[in-house]
């Protein structure tokens, strides 16, 4: 796996597209990626395009949250609360298909051996809340697509159009268009 760090500043607009120039023929890229990009810049510490040579693919965003206190998840809402952990977060223009969420999913065990390849190397442990947590963030999905993953809401913790694969896939799939009307969605 071949990764790409951007670290300080927010690159400039042709920095940013020439790292993600590559993928801009692949379904998932949509129009609000550099609006997620920036949003989510201030409050990382790194933020990490990943190439998947094997599979030639691309995560859309790997983010991994910083310690800083000055970083306020809550200022972000929904955005906030999701990348509160690490999160893969893989965003549609359309709806995805049941292959487009495999896919997706695949890219995150990709990811989940990838950290603990790294955790075995330098010998340290890794416990599964450690482990990256997808979001596919899907303008809307039907239910027969959300019955074939097992893809429940979970309206204890969470708001309705938010629904969650079983535990052990640490993914989650939010229909926006399902998504309440407040200052927290997007």
């Amino acid at each position: 796996m071949r990764t790409f760090h951007i670290n300080g500043e927010i690159p400039q607009n042709n920095h940013l597209l020439s790292i993600s120039g590559d993928v801009t023929s692949y379904p998932n890229v949509i129009a609000f990626k550099p609006m997620l990009f920036t949003s989510l810049f201030t409050k990382a510490e790194t933020l990490i395009f990943t190439f998947i040579s094997k599979s030639l693919w691309f995560t859309d965003i790997l983010f991994s949250p910083t310690a800083s206190p000055d970083a306020d998840p809550q200022s972000l809402g929904l955005l906030g609360r999701i990348a509160a952990s690490a999160s893969l977060l893989e965003p549609f223009r359309n709806p995805p298909s049941k292959t487009e969420v495999r896919n997706c999913i695949l890219k995150l065990f990709s990811v989940c051996a990838e950290f603990q390849r790294k955790a075995k190397r330098e010998s340290t442990s890794l416990p599964e809340d450690n482990l990256p947590r997808l979001w596919i963030l899907a303008p809307s999905a039907s239910a027969a697509l959300l019955d074939s993953f097992g893809a429940r809401l979970e309206l204890e913790n969470w708001s309705s159009g938010i629904y969650f694969l079983p535990k052990s896939f640490r993914t989650g799939i939010v229909a926006i268009n399902q998504l309440p009307v407040t200052n927290e969605t997007l």
